[in-house]
């Protein structure tokens, strides 16, 4: 198949695992069909990043679209809003940027699609100040909003965006924040079905899958910007 062409005996196992256990949750656990279509698109997508594919915007569309209606039901409102109002309208920018920056196949090293950028020791420090702020300031409009786990919502929304924008520009230091954010979104979560009861553990799956994906990516990233520095070298 031209679609795994590329991908590697891991990609294709964690793939083919991961859907199998979402399957099966969905028929043990009674999950919803949308945390199911959810959790299986959002898998694609992050594997379809962690490549430097810009097929993942494809399957991005399909699934903060589903997953912001999810989270809504559950009162997260910072995840509802950040996947309804920034990441679903978000991956239309991104096909566009990363296209506009493509690379041609004859120039990819691993059949990735962009060239990674590193981010500066000075942009760090930058980010990390203005993502300090930005989650305390949210956090307070959280609670006025009434929405639950606040604090852990505004970080993982504030951290999201900040990664989203990274992933645009093509920054291989994007991982080192989805990380957190996947760390802190299944604490969110196990708080969430445990408060309200909820079935949908397809959530808490994907988040763990993309845990492990994120740090399947920063790996992946940094031994692609090794390798095209290479290229460009020679």
């Amino acid at each position: 198949m031209k679609f795994l062409r590329d991908w590697t005996a891991f990609e294709k196992s964690w793939l083919l695992l991961f859907t199998a256990v979402n399957i099966y949750l969905f028929f043990a656990w009674q999950d919803s069909l949308l945390g199911l279509i959810s959790s299986i698109t959002g898998m694609l997508c992050v594997v379809l990043v962690a490549k430097g594919k810009i097929s993942n915007y494809y399957f991005g569309i399909i699934q903060t679209s589903t997953y912001a209606y999810i989270a809504y039901t559950y009162g997260l409102y910072g995840e509802a809003m950040l996947n309804g109002l920034f990441y679903f309208p978000v991956q239309f920018i991104g096909i566009y940027m990363w296209r506009k920056n493509q690379i041609k196949g004859s120039e990819s090293v691993k059949g990735e699609d962009i060239p990674v950028q590193r981010l500066t020791k000075e942009g760090w420090v930058k980010m990390l100040v203005i993502v300090a702020i930005s989650i305390v300031a949210y956090s307070f409009f959280l609670k006025f909003l009434g929405g639950k786990s606040v604090w852990i919502d505004s970080a993982t929304n504030v951290l999201s965006i900040s990664a989203q924008i990274l992933m645009l520009k093509r920054f291989a230091e994007q991982w080192a924040l989805w990380i957190s954010v996947n760390v802190l979104s299944i604490i969110l979560w196990i708080g969430a079905l445990v408060s309200t009861g909820g079935n949908d553990i397809s959530m808490l799956v994907m988040w763990s899958a993309f845990l492990v994906n994120s740090i399947y990516g920063y790996i992946n990233w940094t031994r692609m910007s090794k390798r095209q520095d290479l290229e460009a070298a020679a």
